[in-house]
């Protein structure tokens, strides 16, 4: 199950939910067995520059390789760039989770 981590500073007014989901269908649209995303936001209510970034963290598997990942995340810059309003900077991070990473689902 990826993350998508989104950490912004407080004076952006953004759809979170709908970056949220979209960028969920774009991971899924580049691989359909990665399950839901875990979204969450932080928004920063002190801040130099107005600033968004957002973290993607996927589990390493053979298939997601430097293409994939050059693929994902032209789509995923593309489709936020375009929710947010100019002047803003912007960071993409793909990252991949280690060996230790534990996930479950309590019921």
């Amino acid at each position: 199950m990826p993350h998508c981590e989104l950490h912004y500073s407080g004076d952006l007014d953004i759809d979170v939910p709908a970056i949220l989901s979209e960028v969920e269908a774009i991971i899924l649209s580049h691989d359909a067995e990665s399950g839901d995303t875990k979204g969450r936001a932080y928004p920063a209510p002190h801040f130099l520059h107005t600033h968004f970034k957002a973290t993607l963290s996927l589990l390493a598997k053979p298939h997601r390789d430097a293409q994939f990942v050059a693929a994902l995340q032209r789509d995923v810059v593309a489709a936020i760039s375009a929710r947010l309003p100019r002047p803003c900077w912007m960071s993409i991070d793909i990252t991949f989770s280690t060996p230790n990473y534990h996930t479950e689902f309590l019921e």
